[in-house]
């Protein structure tokens, strides 16, 4: 069993052959649009493919086409809790304060 838990080792997957034929794959399955935002009701351009039970945790289901899904940019940040609102609270930042009294 392989497993990606280095970066090393994901970027050695991300750049493989069989990954990238099957990433073509979900996006065309999923017709190019985001399925987040395709199940709330609107659309986006999808470009990113997701794995639903991540590769770190589950190396067997990294090939696998059912635990894939084509997700736009920013569902798949929010995904992966990579959000602005996540970066704007860093508890070590000083906040702004207006009041000189």
């Amino acid at each position: 069993m392989v497993e990606y838990k280095t970066a090393k080792q994901k970027k050695t997957f991300y750049n493989s052959g069989s990954w990238k034929s099957l990433r073509k794959q979900a996006l065309e399955r999923d017709n190019y649009e985001c399925q987040v935002c395709k199940r709330a009701g609107s659309y986006n351009h999808g470009q990113n493919v997701h794995h639903i039970k991540e590769i770190e945790f589950f190396p067997k289901l990294a090939l696998e086409l059912d635990n894939l899904e084509t997700l736009c940019i920013n569902c798949h940040n929010q995904e992966h809790g990579r959000t602005f609102d996540k970066l704007r609270q860093n508890p070590n930042k000083k906040q702004w304060n207006d009041e000189k009294w």
